[in-house]
């Protein structure tokens, strides 16, 4: 009896190997195996046949012909032998065990150039509208005011949450019925840079000094590093030095 196996389909995830048994030219049956591997498909294939056709022990294969369209699949499949992927059930979540003191982070993220602006504004811009009413101003003076203290006829123009509380803060400070003309207009933080740049001109200090006197006072090592509070404060500082050293 001649056995003939032929790879039918090979792919990265099984092979499938069909066999038939013939004897003098007559085909006594065949079989499908499938499996991760061209041997083991082989195999399958081949017990099938052997219980179909009741042959104790099983056959060993006479012949082995590969279909000509899959020859190049073949040859991967004889020596490389692909696991099949199997389905593995994700353990259930355990939820950690609560811990008697809390755990902290060793990371710290490093400071920004100016506080973190907040989604809403809605709370400083009814502040603003009722100190609008308290002073007096129609809009017209208030974007006249605008304009002179922010280059801005608008105060919905104004993008930084730190130049919307410095006005809201300087409105504060105005009198009711002031002119809008010439009541004070909020310092802006390029002004405070200028000022303190200023100031340590005319102190004398470099960099390091500088840097020594920030670090000492106000616990940062750049100017950019603290809020337009702190860096109002931080002039406040350096005209006291001024002072002392006239």
């Amino acid at each position: 009896m001649q056995i003939r196996a032929e790879l039918c389909h090979v792919d990265t995830l099984r092979c499938i190997v069909r066999v038939e048994a013939s004897t003098d030219g007559a085909v006594l049956g065949s079989a499908l195996g499938e499996a991760a591997t061209a041997e083991e498909a082989e195999e399958r294939a081949l017990q099938r046949l052997n219980t179909r056709l009741q042959i104790s022990p099983p056959q060993r294969l006479e012949q082995v012909a590969v279909s000509p369209q899959d020859n190049e699949s073949s040859k991967a499949a004889e020596h490389v032998a692909v696991e099949r992927p199997r389905k593995i059930e994700a353990p259930e979540p355990v939820a950690p065990a609560p811990s008697a003191t809390p755990q902290i982070s060793n990371t710290q993220d490093p400071p920004s150039e100016t506080p973190t602006d907040p989604d809403d504004w809605s709370d400083e811009l009814t502040a603003i509208d009722l100190e609008i009413r308290r002073i007096g101003w129609t809009r017209e003076q208030e974007q006249a005011y605008l304009t002179r203290a922010f280059g801005l006829g608008s105060r919905h123009k104004l993008t930084r949450y730190a130049d919307l509380v410095a006005y809201l803060r300087q409105l504060k400070l105005i009198q009711a019925n002031d002119d809008a003309s010439t009541a004070p207009a909020p310092i802006r933080r390029g002004d405070l840079l200028n000022q303190g740049d200023s100031m340590l001109k005319q102190l004398g200090w470099n960099s390091d000094q500088a840097r020594a006197f920030l670090q000492q006072h106000l616990g940062s090592t750049s100017r950019q590093q603290l809020s337009d509070e702190q860096l109002l404060q931080f002039n406040m500082l350096l005209e006291e030095q001024t002072l002392k050293s006239s």
